[in-house]
């Protein structure tokens, strides 16, 4: 079991511009990361959308983080391009379990509580921590 390369690239994104202390471009973060431009791109629209980075045009422009490292976790860049965490596809809206009495099976219930573990293990780690 794995993120996907997506959230990797995105934790790399996030902790390249927690590490500059100035804004930088598509290119340079590109290169910085080990991300193709066209991927990178694509990541920083979804940080963008959910308020994680701040993108600016022109020739000074670029990109920054919105906020302060220690206010963005694991949890917030991986959902961002994931969605919300769940150890099963049972556990999401869009699957129907009917199984059980309750609607809920017993690999459910153990599912759910080993999801929120994790979900409080990403949104312990901050981006102030890996420096």
């Amino acid at each position: 079991m794995h993120i996907t390369l997506e959230a990797d690239y995105a934790v790399r994104i996030v902790g390249c511009l927690a590490h500059s202390k100035c804004r930088l471009d598509a290119k340079t973060i590109a290169a910085q990361t080990s991300v193709t431009l066209r991927f990178a791109l694509k990541i920083l629209r979804k940080l963008v959308a959910n308020g994680i980075v701040k993108s600016f045009k022109g020739t000074q422009g670029g990109y920054e983080l919105a906020k302060e490292p220690k206010e963005i976790s694991l949890k917030d860049v991986i959902e961002t391009v994931e969605g919300k965490y769940h150890l099963s596809r049972c556990l999401s809206d869009e699957y129907g379990c009917n199984r059980g009495m309750s609607g809920h099976c017993q690999y459910q219930r153990v599912f759910d509580t080993i999801s929120a573990d994790v979900e409080k293990k990403l949104e312990a780690y901050t981006f102030d921590m890996f420096e």
